[in-house]
């Protein structure tokens, strides 16, 4: 196969085209290298795909270019039979600060994608939204019928390009899916999230920074479980038209969370805590069922094991990781 990852220098895009180059597929990567957080880590991505790539039977070509580029886009996707589109501008925060960039890169960046893709022979365009499309939970755990009420910018941007990517699989017969990823993480994770900053402030002597009262609750779900449910679109169609739910089927406290990380570490350091961040979910849970129905998706890593695997990677890794999440 020949096979777009847009994004593809970042977390889970640099995971799906390493996959993808271990499989013997070609990959193309188009990504925009924005320093949102350090490129080091980005860079790092692009390594890793070469490696995979020289040490197999698929070919890597990485284009620095953005999905905001419609003329880059459209020559990139002619010559492809897949296009996962990863590519987005991450962050609550950020997008709180900034929605205008947010919109721009999420929703007319999808745009260009699902454009360029109905006028080429693409066999099927994988695009990733989020479990911020629900906002405020009127029951849990979250089914993909539950009501959409996004608290945030990046929220309302992820869910207006997940229904681009639905309307032009009713209109033009562009085959099209959709995952919305609860919370995801693992080893080369974006630095600036409660995973990599438990670890870090644990491994320099400092106590975990919990913002609120650490009784919000994630499903956390473990970058190969993700991995997995993208590698199964290539092969089947089930799910084509749908918007399917990529969890953990479990969930955590973020309190909890950082005591398991604390005690992996140093059981001696006490939790601290800071004001609430604005825009942030109470709770999230993925009710995963539709996705083991269309995709045979099954979770093979429980949120407290894939702590204790992030802990172990992230100290094995400290050397070249652990500056980009300390600055960050």
């Amino acid at each position: 196969m020949k096979i777009l990852v847009t994004g593809g220098a970042g977390f889970i895009g640099g995971h799906l085209a390493e996959r993808f180059l271990n499989n013997g597929h070609d990959v193309t990567v188009l990504d925009t290298l924005d320093p949102f957080y350090d490129v080091g880590l980005k860079q790092h991505n692009i390594k890793v795909a070469r490696k995979s790539a020289d040490s197999g039977d698929g070919n890597y070509e990485f284009v620095e270019g953005s999905v905001t580029d419609l003329e880059t886009v459209s020559n990139i996707v002619s010559d492809v039979d897949f296009v996962f589109h990863q590519a987005a501008q991450a962050g609550v925060r950020t997008s709180v600060e900034n929605p205008e960039k947010v919109h721009r890169i999420n929703v007319t960046g999808t745009m260009n994608v699902l454009e360029a893709a109905r006028k080429s022979d693409v066999t099927r365009v994988v695009n990733a939204s989020s479990s911020s499309v629900y906002g405020t939970p009127e029951y849990l755990p979250y089914d993909e019928k539950h009501p959409k009420t996004p608290v945030s910018p990046y929220g309302a941007s992820k869910l207006a390009a997940e229904q681009y990517t639905r309307v032009y699989n009713e209109v033009y017969n562009l085959p099209t899916v959709s995952l919305r990823y609860f919370t995801v993480y693992g080893p080369r994770m974006r630095p600036n999230m409660a995973f990599t900053n438990f670890v870090s402030r644990c491994l320099h002597g400092k106590p975990p920074m919990i913002y609120g009262d650490g009784k919000q609750t994630r499903d956390f779900t473990y970058v190969k479980d993700v991995a997995d449910a993208n590698e199964t679109l290539l092969r089947t169609d089930a799910a084509d038209g749908e918007i399917v739910n990529i969890g953990s089927g479990g969930r955590i406290t973020i309190e909890e969370l950082a005591t398991v990380i604390r005690d992996e570490i140093d059981p001696d350091l006490e939790l601290v805590y800071d004001d609430a961040r604005e825009g942030d979910a109470e709770h999230t849970h993925a009710d995963i069922t539709k996705a083991g129905e269309l995709l045979d998706y099954e979770p093979s890593v429980s949120i407290k094991e894939g702590a204790r695997r992030f802990v172990e990677w992230y100290i094995e890794n400290r050397n070249w990781y652990g500056p980009l999440v300390h600055q960050s």
